[in-house]
């Protein structure tokens, strides 16, 4: 395959880089905006889609970030491969927090009071949570008998108001995204094509080229 990767990283490799990417998480910004910058579209279908992966890093669809990303951006005319990039704004460093602020948002919104410790129990209820839903698919083939109460207790403390209260930070920071690329990327294609005229202007003056330089 083309994008396999020729040296099989160790599982603890994977993690550190996950965690911290080699060359330090400033030139990994570097190479996102870098890749932002040259996508073939309008700045404000760019901006769009930033937008869109932004808001979709506030759901709580782990491992499905990228598909709601799409239709997030299909939603607002959004650069689908923009809303892609913009799904790394829930990383290894922002899961915790965008979690726990989702939490307390949603609790708060729902009138309930929130549980401390919200940090670990985010994690330990989205880990029993997968546990309970791989036992109970693995009962359907077997003898033991599925149990649902793990997940419905984890819908009701957990995924609601998780899935409520990234609403209002998610369209917070997405609106704060949309404006802060937005310049940025506009700022980037006029002095792209600005160079580039400049080049065809050049090469326009050259001595027996035939050519007149554009008005």
């Amino acid at each position: 395959m083309v994008f396999k990767r020729r040296d099989r990283r160790p599982i603890w490799r994977a993690v550190a880089e996950a965690l911290y990417p080699r060359g330090g998480w400033r030139r990994a910004a570097g190479y996102v905006m870098h890749r932002v910058r040259r996508l073939p579209d309008t700045p404000e279908k760019i901006s769009r889609g930033i937008a869109a992966g932004v808001m979709a890093a506030w759901t709580p669809f782990y491992g499905l970030h990228f598909i709601v990303a799409a239709v997030f951006a299909r939603a607002v005319r959004g650069n689908l491969g923009a809303a892609l990039i913009g799904t790394f704004f829930g990383n290894p460093l922002t899961y915790v927090p965008i979690g726990v602020i989702a939490l307390e948002t949603g609790h708060l919104i729902l009138g309930r009071r929130p549980q401390r410790g919200l940090s670990e129990s985010l994690i330990d209820k989205f880990t029993a949570a997968g546990q309970d839903l791989a036992d109970n698919l693995l009962a359907l083939f077997g003898p033991e008998r599925a149990d649902w109460h793990g997940l419905a207790a984890f819908y009701d403390d957990l995924f609601l108001p998780y899935l409520i209260g990234g609403l209002v930070p998610g369209l917070v920071c997405a609106t704060a995204s949309y404006h802060v690329v937005l310049p940025l990327i506009r700022a980037y294609q006029n002095s792209r094509r600005k160079k580039l005229r400049m080049r065809l202007e050049r090469l326009g003056k050259l001595p027996g080229s035939g050519t007149t330089p554009p008005h």
